[in-house]
């Protein structure tokens, strides 16, 4: 997850069992484990509100309220599992919206906490999303080296008042060109640029205008391998008068002398052919 300054979330060896707090005993055995968080969770509250901020004590009474609530921010994180980000980043994103919502929240409203902290943790893991996830899924070793080479990026245009070139930044990170050039492009996957907006610089239309525009020479393709399907099934000659006159753009005249017989025997030759393939053609249809 990239580096941030919202609270770092706490260890998980921090045991709830440390916490001498009266917590009620199940009413009957088949009081289920959500019921036992709550309960479990009211008391801490009832704790916490007592204890002076900052103190070791206020600290390991809101260590264990996170603990406690932690299946919370899994089963928040267990509804972005299409989204293509390791589990444990979502998690540890969706703790710092916890720890959020276990800061302001005030017992005394009468609202249940889990009630309370959902919209805090989802919308941590939301805001996740749309501010650091990148629209084209990247491997983890080039997001940790990507940002690494933004941080000297911005060193190298501090010190030289200029944008640095790739093989200053490879010299400084103790890399290939190749890797600080793949690290850049993968940089250009956290935001997707729209179809219809103009390409930057070139003047050009946007790259919608430039795609699936409509090529006038599709529409004779089928019908020249219908054309072609049909002049097979012709006599060799008559393929060759064919050819001849509308491939070669030949008369008929220079036909008959290339052929060696009357200009009215080509002509007759081709109404033939026409028939023939009119007949076929409506067979084929």
């Amino acid at each position: 997850m990239p580096a941030s300054t919202a609270p770092q979330v706490p260890p998980q060896n921090v045991q709830t069992d440390d916490i001498q707090t009266e917590t009620p005993e199940p009413s009957a055995p088949g009081r289920t484990r959500g019921a036992d968080t709550r309960a479990l969770t009211q008391v801490l509250f009832g704790r916490l509100k007592d204890l002076e901020p900052g103190t070791p004590e206020h600290d390991r009474v809101r260590t264990a309220l996170i603990e406690a609530n932690l299946p919370l921010v899994r089963y928040a994180a267990a509804r972005f599992r299409s989204r293509n980000e390791p589990m444990e980043d979502v998690v540890q994103v969706g703790t710092i919206g916890l720890i959020n919502a276990i800061d302001r929240f005030d017992p005394e409203r009468g609202v249940q906490f889990p009630t309370f902290a959902m919209p805090t943790v989802v919308g941590e893991i939301k805001r996740y999303f749309r501010d650091n996830v990148r629209t084209v899924h990247v491997p983890r070793r080039l997001h940790e080296l990507w940002v690494q080479v933004t941080g000297a990026t911005e060193d190298l245009t501090t010190a030289h008042g200029r944008s640095p070139t790739t093989a200053e930044i490879a010299q400084r990170l103790k890399i290939s060109e190749d890797e600080v050039l793949a690290c850049i492009e993968a940089g250009r996957s956290y935001h997707a640029t729209s179809l219809e907006a103009a390409q930057e610089g070139d003047g050009l239309p946007g790259l919608l205008d430039r795609l699936g525009y409509e090529d006038p020479a599709l529409a004779g393709v089928e019908h020249r391998d219908l054309v072609r399907h049909l002049l097979v099934q012709l006599p060799e000659r008559e393929q060759r008068i064919l050819l001849l006159r509308y491939y070669n753009n030949l008369t008929q005249s220079q036909i008959s002398a290339e052929l060696g017989v009357s200009q009215m025997h080509v002509s007759r030759l081709l109404a033939r052919s026409f028939a023939r393939l009119r007949s076929a053609n409506r067979i084929e249809a």
